[in-house]
């Protein structure tokens, strides 16, 4: 496949890293320019374009996977021209005290992580990749039916850019799990008890289903909790996001 990753982080890269090692050409951009993404080049294999680029290019599939609060500043016309059938994948996720500063309307409720994504971009979004890590992403895929395979949630109203995107998880090595519509995506956002957690997948399932579909105000108000436990327990640590 042809695949644009917008975003040369953490994620970013290990996606490069694992897509190219599987065959697939990889186009990768970064907001500075593909001139200071050499280095990621010859650790990736993937070449080094503008996000306009990495978008028109990117035919099979479209990662956008750059810090939450950035995303407003993304071209407006980044999607002109791109078939609407091109699955576009969202990783982002919140992180108000750390890096994207507090956003209202994520602290309500009223909206998940990524249907305010979505909003921004004006097309559908799947959201995956957003709660394992990058060194995980990069180095823990295994061969379907392995034992204790990781298993990684993914979410969508577009039905057939979900069945894309599951297909994709699976060839890079772990489980893929329906999360249901991305107003359901609250269940694998920080905070939640799958994340970072390395669930397999039956054990996810089970998880998800306990924690229902409508994110109830006690639930929310637990996760914002404990995500903001968590990234002072990380700047304790001295742990910083770009």
């Amino acid at each position: 496949m042809n695949i644009g990753i917008i975003g040369a982080g953490h994620i970013g890269s290990a996606l490069a890293v694992r897509l190219t090692s599987l065959g697939h050409t990889v186009y990768i951009a970064n907001s500075r320019g593909p001139e200071t993404l050499q280095e990621v080049a010859e650790k990736t294999g993937a070449t080094p374009v503008t996000a306009q680029e990495a978008a028109q290019l990117g035919t099979d599939l479209i990662v956008v996977t750059i810090p939450l609060k950035n995303i407003p500043d993304l071209p407006k016309d980044l999607f002109a021209g791109v078939p609407a059938e091109v699955p576009v994948i969202d990783t982002s996720n919140y992180y108000p005290l750390l890096r994207d500063g507090k956003m209202p309307e994520l602290e309500t409720g009223s909206l998940t992580e990524s249907e305010w994504v979505q909003q921004h971009l004006g097309r559908p979004v799947v959201k995956v990749f957003n709660n394992i890590y990058a060194h995980h992403l990069e180095g823990k895929g295994q061969p379907a039916g392995t034992p204790g395979r990781i298993a990684l949630p993914v979410a969508s109203d577009d039905a057939a850019a979900k069945q894309k995107v599951m297909a994709l998880v699976e060839e890079l090595g772990f489980d893929a799990v329906d999360d249901g519509t991305l107003h359901q995506s609250w269940r694998q956002q920080p905070g939640t008890p799958s994340y970072g957690a390395d669930m397999p997948a039956d054990k996810l399932r089970e998880h998800l289903a306990s924690l229902g579909t409508e994110r109830t105000e006690a639930q929310h108000a637990e996760f914002l909790a404990n995500h903001a436990q968590q990234e002072r327990a990380m700047e304790a640590q001295g742990i910083k996001l770009k």
